[in-house]
């Protein structure tokens, strides 16, 4: 078949500009190819980065790095960011087939996995996500947050109940070198926090979180770190992973040997890591939060654990379940109810019957599910990209594949999308805002976070000129 693509660029929409989508573009720019390649990265919020913006903490240290990583692909100036846009809303599957050759998916997953236990639902339990997006200022969750427990429990052994506990426990001025928003910095100095409980199902040498995640459990001012010398059980699948293992070995280490210094120093608040329970149920009176029940498990020689009918019930005012995120369906296409993902054969999306859907593709997340680091996210773009490249002659033309077609189409429908150069005079303004409190305070910080889409938005307009 020849090649439509021979006398113009070949036209293709991602969906998503979080470091997915990110990743994929860069990729597709890069790969070998006979053809010229145009990329429209499309985000719902104003600002790009989604995951690494606003669901990782604000006070991990790896955050800075992936920006400016994910900063130097978009600021090359041959990708085209098109931010406060909704897929599904703004923009449809047929305006998409119409503009575009191709379309990738990267939309991530963004909801949480949930515990199917009784009590869920009560006030005061809460998916881990929520309040990540709450302390990382996403511009669509409320700007205040019940804060108002004096013991919690976060469930989950990865790195987001890590996130999760370190934040709520800290306290407020020691984040303030961060670049959390003002109304964050107040609700956590009102929190009335002295106890954080995590809870993990199985031994302390299958915890998902990693060395660094574990040490800055310790860089907490006037936090005590507690252990319990009975939750340290090892079966024969433990003892080959801390041989096998450098991570392994080096996390449970730093565990034991946290267990045998002193714990209690009188801080103010404690992080208590509980290892081999497993939520029962949430207690509540009254519609609210009481207490947390869990059933100790045991080990069985392959790091697999089971029950052992012993519970202990835990007081606590909050719950916060951090086991894993859970896609969300996309508009259009399809859905894996039980992965939580959109199906694909390799990043081909597929349709109910199982046929490939011609020109649709997916990656990330919502490609393989939430699991793995940003290298597993490079893996499945360049699988992705490279199947769409090798689909290239089959792909069905746009109709109207002009660069300035989808400007105009947003544009006739009254949508103030943000561009690159908007999303660097809003990159600026946070910079000016944390100087400027930087100079009112004693704390050096490099940016504050604008919260409301609104204002996100007027900032980034300022920079844009007009589209038409």
């Amino acid at each position: 078949m020849s090649n439509p693509f021979e006398h113009r660029p070949l036209r293709v929409a991602i969906i998503g500009a979080g470091p997915a989508g990110v990743y994929a573009a860069d990729i597709l720019t890069k790969a070998e190819r006979e053809f010229e390649v145009s990329i429209d990265l499309y985000e719902q919020h104003p600002a790009p980065y989604g995951l690494i913006r606003y669901g990782v903490a604000p006070d991990h240290p790896r955050i800075k790095g992936i920006v400016n990583a994910l900063h130097k692909v978009l600021d090359r100036g041959d990708i085209r960011f098109i931010g406060d846009v909704t897929y599904g809303r703004d923009i449809l599957l047929s305006d998409i087939r119409a503009l575009y050759d191709a379309v990738i998916f990267a939309t991530g997953a963004n909801d949480d996995a949930a515990l199917n236990i009784p009590g869920e639902d009560l006030e005061g339990s809460f998916g881990a996500s929520r309040v990540v997006s709450w302390y990382d200022g996403h511009p669509d969750v409320p700007r205040e947050w019940p804060l108002d427990a004096k013991e919690i429990a976060v469930i989950g052994n990865g790195n987001v109940a890590l996130d999760v506990a370190r934040v709520l426990s800290k306290h407020a001025d020691d984040l303030l070198v961060t670049e959390i928003p003002e109304n964050v910095y107040e609700g956590l100095k009102s929190s009335p926090v002295t106890d954080v409980h995590v809870f993990g199902r199985r031994g302390p040498a299958q915890i998902k979180f990693t060395p660094l995640e574990l040490r800055e459990l310790s860089h907490s001012r006037d936090v005590d770190i507690v252990l319990y010398p009975e939750d340290f059980e090892f079966d024969e699948a433990s003892d080959e992973a801390i041989r096998s293992n450098n991570q392994v070995k080096t996390m449970v280490n730093t565990l034991t040997n946290w267990i045998v210094e002193e714990q209690d120093t009188g801080a103010s608040r404690r992080l208590h890591l509980h290892f081999l329970q497993a939520p029962v149920e949430i207690l509540g009176e009254d519609g609210k939060v009481v207490g947390l029940r869990m059933e100790r498990q045991e080990l069985q020689g392959d790091a697999s654990v089971k029950g052992t009918g012993e519970f202990t019930d835990y007081p606590v005012q909050a719950v916060y379940r951090a086991i894993g995120y859970f896609g969300t369906p996309v508009p259009e296409l399809g859905f894996d109810e039980r992965r939580g993902v959109i199906p694909n054969e390799g990043g081909r999306v597929v349709d109910a019957e199982g046929a490939v859907v011609p020109g649709v593709y997916t990656t990330g997340w919502i490609k393989r599910g939430p699991v793995g680091l940003i290298g597993h996210t490079k893996g499945d773009a360049l699988e992705t990209i490279g199947n769409l490249l090798e689909d290239h002659t089959e792909l069905v033309p746009a109709s109207d594949p002009s660069e300035d077609a989808p400007l105009r189409l947003l544009n006739e429908r009254g949508i103030e999308f943000t561009t690159w150069e908007g999303w660097l005079a809003l990159d600026a303004h946070e910079r000016a805002l944390g100087a400027a409190a930087s100079e009112a305070g004693e704390v050096q910080r490099e940016r504050v976070k604008v919260v409301p889409r609104e204002e996100m938005v007027d900032i980034a307009r300022t920079a844009d000129a007009p589209v038409h």
